[in-house]
Parts: structure tokens; sequence; C-alpha cells
């Protein structure tokens, strides 16, 4: 899996956004907020990931268990499909 083109990730007075653009900013209308996590899983996602590489990536960054790091990989995975953010 891996992000859809149609969103980009911009900083704004210290706050993270993904903005849709093309035919995503017709589904959606406004930003999404992103967290200091979900902009680091984004980033990841620019290329094709696993959920268990992005487990990893999770570890590596924050003293998380693997338990806690595969569950929010997984609702952030859940909630970005949810949106249109994957493909």
């Amino acid at each position: 899996m891996k992000v859809n083109q149609d969103f980009i990730l911009r900083e704004v007075a210290g706050e993270n956004f993904l903005i849709p653009l093309g035919q995503a900013a017709l589904r959606i209308h406004g930003m999404i907020v992103m967290t200091e996590s979900g902009v680091l899983l984004w980033k990841k996602l620019q290329t094709e990931q696993t959920i268990e590489s992005l487990t990893e990536s999770l570890l590596e960054e924050y003293d998380v268990d693997r338990q806690t790091a595969q569950k929010d990989v997984t609702e952030f995975i859940e909630k970005m499909y949810q949106i249109g953010i994957l493909e």
C-alpha cells in the first residue's frame, strides 16, 4: 500500500495537515490534521509499505511495545483507506 498522490502534506503554524488536490478535493472539503506519528507513517507511505514495515518504523522512532505500535498502524491504515488516502 502507498499514499494516493492526490494529497500533499503541509506544515502550517507548527501543525501538519493533509491537503486534498484534484479529484480528492471534490470528495473531501477541508484539510486533515496529522499527528507526529501520522506524519512519520505518511512519509514512509510515499513508497510501497506493509503493516509490518510501518510497525517497525514506529518501534524505531517511539518508545512503545510491538502490540501498541501494530494497533496504531492498523488503526491509521484503516482510517486512511476510509478517507481514500491509500491505494
